[in-house]
């Protein structure tokens, strides 16, 4: 098993798992935990995908890992927006859940 297959495969497995947490969580901060869990595994495939070999030596390509930097940055930046979003709306509406996803809410 290659070091690319490993990291590939632990991407998969950060993305099913960020996904779940996204769909499936009621709490908008675990939502928002999910959405980065995601994006780590979004990252760690990009990198898994960077590699390339070629004759004897395996070199990795540049452009994705430079695509992974960018990346960490924008995630990290939405991440603090998100963050103060949702400190806004704790203060606002007194909950940090969305209205739809409330127990008291009425049809």
């Amino acid at each position: 098993m290659s070091l690319a297959l490993l990291y590939g495969l632990a991407g998969i497995a950060l993305v099913a798992m960020g996904l779940y947490a996204a769909l499936a969580a009621r709490h908008v901060l675990r939502r928002l935990l999910g959405l980065n869990v995601l994006g780590s595994g979004v990252f760690m495939m990009l990198v898994a995908l960077a590699s390339r070999t070629t004759d004897s030596a395996a070199r990795p390509d540049p452009v994705p890992h430079a695509m992974v930097l960018t990346g960490i940055v924008v995630a990290v930046s939405a991440t603090a927006l998100a963050l103060a979003l949702l400190r806004r709306m704790h203060v606002h509406e007194g909950s940090p859940r969305l209205p739809e996803d409330r127990d008291d809410a009425s049809p």
